[in-house]
């Protein structure tokens, strides 16, 4: 999928989770460049990637299914990880969205 940063990211699942006890949205992508090293992919860049995820593909997703999600959360992943599982070695970044009119809208309170 085409992000800002260029880098690779590849759409690895979409959950559905009530777990929260509403429904929040879940996009999971495997973003192999992403990491804190020197010449990785940072955090700062990584967000603006996230975002133009949710806006792209997560607005058009939810549209389509008719889903009222109380969140949407994007996360880049360098390797494929099962979902509530815990994996030391990889790096992992997550946001949170809320969708208002059609758009994505940063919800830093998650």
């Amino acid at each position: 999928m085409p992000v800002p940063s260029g880098q690779p990211v590849h759409l690895n699942d979409v959950l559905l989770d009530n777990n929260p006890g509403e429904l929040w949205l879940r996009f999971r992508f495997i973003a192999p460049k992403i990491g804190s090293d020197v010449g990785r992919i940072g955090y700062d860049v990584a967000t603006i990637d996230m975002e133009h995820l949710c806006q792209t593909l997560a607005v058009a997703y939810v549209e389509h299914h008719k889903l009222e999600p109380a969140r949407v959360v994007i996360s880049l992943s360098n390797k494929p990880i099962d979902f509530g599982h815990t994996a030391p070695d990889a790096t992992q970044f997550f946001e949170a969205y809320l969708l208002q009119d059609s758009q994505c809208v940063w919800d830093g309170g998650i």
